[in-house]
């Protein structure tokens, strides 16, 4: 007995959904499988030595399949991008459910992240080749849909539970400088000849950016004024 594809291993555990027809669960079951699949085949072997041949030979499918659901082998990765990054804030999420302290979520958080660029598909699809694949501003757009909007709630939550009463440009650009910080971070370790000591270094570092701003808010330093820097600019 020949063994089964790995579209059909999906299919074979598909239950029935009430108002979705069994055509309709066998095109997302295709669709899945090749996404699988590709995500393997991209880790492995990188965007450029990964032909559609391959993917839909590894998946099993024709290759009027792969056409069906993707217009070619970019839309393809984007979609390997897209739940690899998913899969990712979904991990983070988790690991946040069990503490309620603003500080110790955001510490929690980063060690979820560094734990996620020690993936070798994170460290191949989305820090390596996601850029120049997806473009900088698509890139840009799927990160800031998924990582960048957990940075951006662990950011808040803590600058909001500090004595800074900030506005809405300043949390912006608080987000956005940390947001570059863990980027920078994820880069450092999936390119580190050690990882676990880069990850314990960016922990490091990261932790006693975050207990200084801590320590400065519950001593109550207020946070300059960006208007004032820019009235002494101009004298």
């Amino acid at each position: 007995m020949a063994a089964r594809s790995p579209a059909e291993k999906i299919r074979s555990n598909l239950p029935k959904v009430p108002g979705v027809s069994r055509r309709q669960q066998y095109s997302a079951s295709t669709k899945r499988a090749l996404v699988d699949e590709a995500s393997k085949l991209f880790t492995k072997q990188g965007y450029a030595a990964t032909s559609l041949d391959a993917i839909v030979g590894s998946a099993r499918v024709t290759k009027g399949a792969l056409y069906h659901h993707f217009s070619g082998k970019q839309a393809v990765f984007e979609a390997v991008f897209e739940k690899i990054e998913t899969d990712a804030s979904t991990h983070i999420r988790k690991a946040l459910k069990g503490s309620k302290d603003p500080w110790e979520k955001a510490l929690i958080g980063l060690r979820a992240f560094l734990e996620i660029v020690q993936d070798p598909g994170y460290q191949r699809v989305v820090i390596q080749e996601g850029p120049a694949v997806l473009g900088y501003e698509r890139f840009r757009e799927q990160e800031e849909r998924s990582s960048f909007g957990l940075v951006q709630e662990m950011v808040r939550a803590v600058l909001e539970a500090s004595t800074y009463d900030l506005s809405s440009e300043m949390l912006e650009t608080f987000s956005r400088i940390f947001f570059g910080a863990m980027s920078a971070a994820g880069e450092s370790v999936s390119t580190a000849a050690n990882p676990k000591v880069a990850v314990a270094q960016v922990e490091t570092a990261i932790g006693f950016i975050l207990a200084g701003i801590r320590s400065l808010a519950e001593s109550g330093v207020s946070l300059p004024d960006p208007e004032d820097l820019l009235a002494g600019g101009s004298e």
